[in-house]
């Protein structure tokens, strides 16, 4: 179907309030607060965008008009034996929050309004398709050194008439429903009574997902509405969603649009600008926000998560959508999926917590580190591992506990024996052939974690003291070269970064990246201002660097923000052959251009250690992530290492 309706282009500041006024449908009655909105816009020219798509009659909103509301003051309402719902509402949409008691249900219907619905907590069987299909949110672990899950919401979009029923778990579900257009059965279970007809207008925008097919919310890429805000955007026919996540300390300027918002926080805290008040909001405050009323806002310093429900779906957010995913596709195909490679929970000799994979000469090798819950170690119990592009594999050395893998021109490989503390040179079959650095000014190496080889042979790698020692040789954590005459030299003064980890080089060799693991936390002794950032330094001829700068921001994961850390989780690091990097984090693969401007994340089940790219093509990446690797299809060729 065509759509016939335009937007307006944005208008000249003198004619912003009238274009707002001229909006209200002739016979809508003037709100209370229009005169100071109106106000607002004249004197701080705020821009104004108008639609003529969105029909003048709806629902009556529960919520005040830009006053925040506590959750507990709305009723609970008994939708089915065991399922009570909190319930909001705009015009257009219908947001219930549903708590189902172990095995509660509710019953088969052929939904009388499209439904968008995720699942918070706990399990769910929805059926769907003439069959009944498992659904579940999984909550983040906080990695150890024995777990690492990453967090799962699966989420589904049903259409009008779809046949529907959802059963909860033997530990009961949370999920949230958001309904276009509200549904007038459920305003009638909250006490509304001659709830108007509910209309159905047509927008210009698509469903952004397939109905009737289940996903899960943090495979949808992140979507940049402004520095420091970016949302996951899920959006139907009338309805859509934003879960946005806020940087500590960011501020949305005063603006409006002529769509109604459903604001409610789930994480942290902001003081909401609302008109000219500001207005502080906690975790659970829902907030409803008419079309075209000024508000704005500034986060807190644990950051804030808001689920924002926009009624119609904003086109100027699709397009935002549309382009960030367009980048990211262009390196890894929309079609590509993550796949498991190995497990070495179920196969072969046994993996324990990889790391450090590369590819050389058609086979994977990679580190399998032991480390207990506590990060306690045994270097009897770590290998290095070989492996066949069908998945088989063997351990070609014990006893070492290998992290960083790197291949050498010689075909051999470059390994950090991190708790042997020193740099070696090991063949493919897993014998050491050399000791290439142990000591600097005479006091041995801590721990070296990764590393990287320049064209010249030498080799830089990172030290973070991620050692069992209570006694440390050197004065910090650092960075170091070894020179293609064996001669190692610090070029990262000690404790520059809180944990430098995964380190790489430019195609070109004249830019070195280096990532921070840990930063402002209260277990780890050093703070520093590198941050959540990887830092770019320029190479100089005798592999000494200087002009260290920020280069790419890793996104945190939201326990993170919570306790205001700075810890990225950033790990291995890879490289394609255009510059783009790839950095193993606790928020999955983090993809930058070489420009070091975010393009999106590879989720992957359990968090990733590091990655590499492989393949007789060069263009699967592989990431190795505890006792399992996967790997993804690329569309880019990832950077040759080792023998040309």
């Amino acid at each position: 179907m065509k759509h016939h309706r335009k937007l307006k282009a944005s208008l000249p500041a003198v004619l912003l309030a009238a274009a707002v006024l001229a909006s209200l449908p002739a016979c809508a009655k003037k709100p209370a607060w229009a005169s100071k909105n109106d106000r607002l816009i004249a004197e701080q020219k705020i821009a104004v965008r108008t639609r003529d798509d969105i029909p003048a009659k709806g629902a009556v909103p529960n919520l005040a008009d830009g006053i925040v509301t506590a959750p507990a003051s709305l009723p609970e309402v008994l939708l089915a034996p065991g399922v009570k719902a909190r319930m909001y509402w705009g015009k257009g949409n219908l947001v219930a929050w549903l708590t189902l008691e172990p095995n509660a249900s509710l019953p088969k219907e052929a939904l009388p309004a499209e439904r968008i619905m995720i699942v918070m907590k706990g399990e769910v069987s929805q059926w769907l398709g003439g069959k009944n299909v498992e659904m579940r949110a999984v909550p983040r672990d906080d990695p150890d050194g024995t777990h690492g899950l990453t967090p799962r919401n699966d989420f589904l979009l049903l259409e009008k008439g779809a046949e529907s029923t959802v059963q909860a778990g033997a530990a009961g579900a949370e999920i949230v429903e958001v309904y276009w257009p509200v549904r007038a059965d459920y305003l009638a279970k909250a006490g509304v009574k001659d709830a108007p007809a509910a209309p159905e207008s047509q927008f210009p925008v698509a469903p952004t997902v397939t109905p009737g097919t289940v996903y899960d919310l943090n495979d949808i890429q992140f979507t940049e509405l402004q520095p420091g805000a970016n949302s996951r955007l899920i959006g139907g026919h009338g309805a859509q969603l934003s879960f946005l996540r806020m940087d500590p300390g960011m501020t949305f300027a005063a603006h409006l649009h002529p769509e109604e918002q459903l604001m409610c926080v789930l994480r942290g805290a902001m003081d909401e600008l609302i008109l000219d008040a500001s207005v502080p909001m906690k975790t659970g405050d829902l907030l409803y926000l008419p079309a075209t009323m000024v508000h704005g806002g500034t986060v807190g310093d644990r950051g804030c998560d808001v689920l924002d429900v926009f009624f119609p779906p904003r086109p100027d957010y699709m397009a935002k959508k549309e382009a960030r995913e367009a980048a990211f596709h262009a390196v890894v195909p929309a079609a590509s999926k993550v796949d498991l490679f190995v497990d070495g929970a179920k196969s072969g000799p046994g993996l324990i917590f990889t790391e450090g994979p590369k590819w050389l000469n058609g086979k994977l090798y990679l580190s399998s580190m032991y480390f207990d819950q506590k990060w306690g170690f045994n270097p009897a119990k770590c290998a290095t591992v070989e492996v066949d592009p069908d998945g088989t594999y063997r351990t070609i050395s014990k006893g070492i506990q290998t992290n960083g893998l790197m291949p050498l021109p010689n075909g051999n490989l470059a390994a950090c024996d991190m708790f042997g503390h020193r740099v070696v040179e090991m063949t493919v079959k897993g014998r050491i052939v050399r000791t290439l650095a142990s000591a600097f000014e005479g006091k041995p190496i801590d721990g070296p974690n990764d590393l990287v080889v320049d064209a010249k042979g030498g080799i830089y790698f990172t030290d973070p003291q991620f050692t069992p020692d209570a006694k440390k040789f050197q004065p910090g954590r650092a960075v170091y070269y070894i020179t293609p005459k064996g001669k190692t030299a610090r070029i990262i003064p000690p404790n520059d970064f809180a944990m430098p980890n995964g380190v790489l080089l430019s195609p070109d060799g004249k830019t070195l990246y280096v990532n921070n693991t840990y930063d402002n936390e209260s277990f780890w002794n050093v703070d520093t201002d590198k941050d959540n950032w990887i830092w770019a330094y320029d190479v100089n001829d005798d592999g000494t660097v200087k002009n260290g700068r920020k280069f790419a921001c890793l996104v945190l994961t939201p326990e993170v923000t919570e306790r205001k850390g700075r810890s990225s989780g950033a790990d291995g690091m890879t490289i394609d052959e255009n510059g783009g990097l790839y950095v193993a984090t606790y928020m999955g693969v983090q993809v930058f251009n070489p420009k070091g401007e975010f393009l999106g994340l590879i989720n992957t089940p359990t968090y990733p250690v590091s990655c590499c790219f492989g393949g007789d093509d060069r263009k699967t990446l592989f990431m190795v992530s505890y006792d399992k690797i996967y790997k993804v299809q690329a569309n880019v060729r990832g950077l040759p290492y080792g023998p040309k």
